[in-house]
């Protein structure tokens, strides 16, 4: 059995997708770009600035799933431009200090509305 999990503490989805969904004790969160979801406005800055939303709206996801980032098996980082991974991965690493998950990271050629970058996870339920 699965459950779709919508929450508007995080941007809403901006096509056919569901923000998370629950199933057999994981939850598999789509990926999230830096929306401030009380505007709908990307937030201001860059890589740091959008790396620190990206990561707030992926929480509030996997809290509504009953979740958290401390519970993240497995992320995927999408980078608009790889040269910006060091400042990423920096903002990454503050949020991500104990136990950190498994990672996979890649340049995409262009991500959703422009972003600069996009992380999806899977995490424990």
């Amino acid at each position: 059995m699965k459950q779709i999990i919508q929450t508007a503490q995080a941007p809403k989805a901006i096509g056919p997708y569901s923000q998370a969904i629950r199933t057999s004790g994981f939850v598999f969160a789509s990926g999230q770009i830096p929306i401030d979801p009380e505007t709908g406005q990307f937030v201001a800055g860059g890589i740091a600035e959008q790396t620190q939303q990206v990561i707030k709206n992926l929480s509030r996801v996997l809290e509504a799933a009953g979740s958290g980032l401390d519970k993240v098996v497995k992320t995927t980082v999408f980078l608009a431009d790889m040269e910006e991974f060091a400042a990423m991965n920096e903002v990454y690493g503050k949020f991500f200090s104990a136990e950190p998950p498994a990672r996979a990271t890649v340049e995409a050629a262009r991500l959703p509305r422009d972003a600069r970058v996009e992380i999806e996870a899977i995490a424990l339920a």
